[in-house]
């Protein structure tokens, strides 16, 4: 477990400042309806840096910052008090993106192994998110399809602890207003457009590092 030293002493050190759809009844969505949906979620005139429909503060836009030397190409980092997730680029530079992060003890940090990314996933919620809110929860039991309206959005990267899914995710979100905040049941959520511009370029293999949160670290000095 990332301890809050670590988080002070690496995250604050490491980079400079710089929707509708119709559900899928079964198998895996075509080509044609991902890109449909790909296009749905998308602002008009999309770009990256200036595009903020959602209404969400500024500094949470992609933006490609200077990273210090040492860190690993294709990692990915979470800041959990910032708010911000770093892809870690050759040549000295990362994509910095907004998310929100876990309510409360839900949030997870430490370090996993991205074993599989999926574009447009299905979702079921765990047996513990059932019991903990079964009004919520329970009718995904069995599931939920892919689209716009699904808990994970348009691209979701599974972490895993050795061969052990987590159940922890790096997901786009049907929610994009959350961005910034303490949202999710443990996931790290994007928005879909952003996410979908991350997901190209992260291998599977790659680590993903998730600092503590303040909260979480207050209560751990």
């Amino acid at each position: 477990m990332l301890t809050r030293r670590h988080f002070i002493l690496t995250s604050a050190a490491l980079f400079s400042a710089p929707i509708a759809g119709p559900a899928l009844a079964s198998g895996r969505p075509s080509a044609a309806r991902k890109a449909a949906w790909d296009a749905q979620v998308t602002p008009a005139g999309y770009d990256p840096a200036t595009t903020n429909p959602w209404g969400f503060h500024p500094r949470f836009l992609p933006q490609r910052v200077e990273a210090n030397d040492g860190l690993v190409p294709g990692d990915i980092h979470v800041d959990a008090v910032a708010r911000y997730l770093y892809h870690i680029e050759e040549g000295g530079t990362a994509m910095r993106y907004g998310v929100a992060i876990a309510k409360g003890n839900l949030y997870e940090p430490g370090t996993y192994t991205i074993r599989r990314k999926v574009e447009w996933p299905t979702w079921t919620p765990t047996p513990s998110m059932i019991k903990r809110d079964p009004a919520a929860y329970e009718q995904f039991a069995d599931g939920m399809d892919p689209g716009p309206r699904n808990a994970l959005g348009s691209r979701a990267l599974y972490l895993f602890v050795g061969n052990r899914d987590t159940y922890l995710r790096i997901h786009g979100t049907p929610h994009p207003r959350s961005i910034g905040g303490r949202a999710s049941s443990g996931c790290v959520r994007m928005v879909m457009a952003h996410i979908n511009d991350l997901y190209p370029n992260v291998r599977v293999g790659s680590t993903a590092h998730l600092y503590a949160a303040e909260k979480y670290t207050t209560a751990q000095s």
